[in-house]
């Protein structure tokens, strides 16, 4: 169990939320959480790069010379992968990269993941009701009164999407906006800070609880 400070638009502390979630064992919680962003990143991929063998390559139908006599190496064809223009060969063609783990595992790498970085989380109160308007300037004042570094890449956790503090944060090459119940384990762990207001963390730990 962790506890957390709970900050204000001013960045002053207002209360405490407890951060508490069943994790992976020490022996296999690197284990797992590898596997989980490695699957992520795997699923990512399109797999559609293809290369072309002499088979596919156009024209190279007709010998280029006679097999012998001219004092050349005999060839068969102008496509073949040693010329230029040629054939590709053992080049990639679209393939699926897909990589299964079970639903149980991923939940316990995402668990995981979201406990080991209780340190860089902080937790504010909702805020959509301090942007009327579409603000970037005032949300990153904000953040910067919450104690995160300019240049550092955030995570930022909403219960659900806001539609000003969206269009405020979208702006911002460093932030990811993300809703509590589309959380993963590769943003969890790129993120140099996490910010999260007090009703997503909530959101968190009960869809994530077990």
């Amino acid at each position: 169990m962790v506890e957390c400070v709970v900050r204000n638009w001013d960045g002053e502390q207002v209360g405490q939320a407890t951060l508490e979630l069943q994790v992976a064992k020490a022996e296999n919680a690197s284990h797992i959480v590898h596997r989980a962003v490695v699957r992520q990143l795997a699923n990512a991929r399109q797999g559609t790069a293809s290369t072309k063998t002499r088979a596919e390559v156009r024209g190279g139908g007709r010998k280029p010379w006679r097999q012998k006599g001219t004092g050349r190496a005999r060839a068969g064809s102008i496509r073949s992968p040693l010329w230029r223009g040629g054939g590709v060969i053992f080049g990639p063609k679209p393939r699926d990269y897909e990589t299964k783990m079970n639903r149980k595992e991923r939940r316990l790498a995402l668990r995981t993941a979201i406990q080991s970085r209780a340190e860089d989380i902080i937790v504010v109160e909702p805020f959509a009701d301090k942007l009327p308007q579409p603000k970037t300037k005032e949300l990153v004042q904000a953040i910067a009164r919450w104690g995160v570094e300019p240049e550092s890449k955030i995570l930022l956790i909403l219960n659900e999407r806001e539609e000003m503090v969206y269009l405020s944060a979208r702006n911002i090459a460093n932030l990811k906006l993300i809703s509590a119940t589309n959380i993963n384990v590769y943003d969890v762990l790129d993120a140099d800070k996490i910010v999260t207001t007090a009703s997503a963390l909530a959101k968190i730990q009960e869809v994530y609880s077990d």
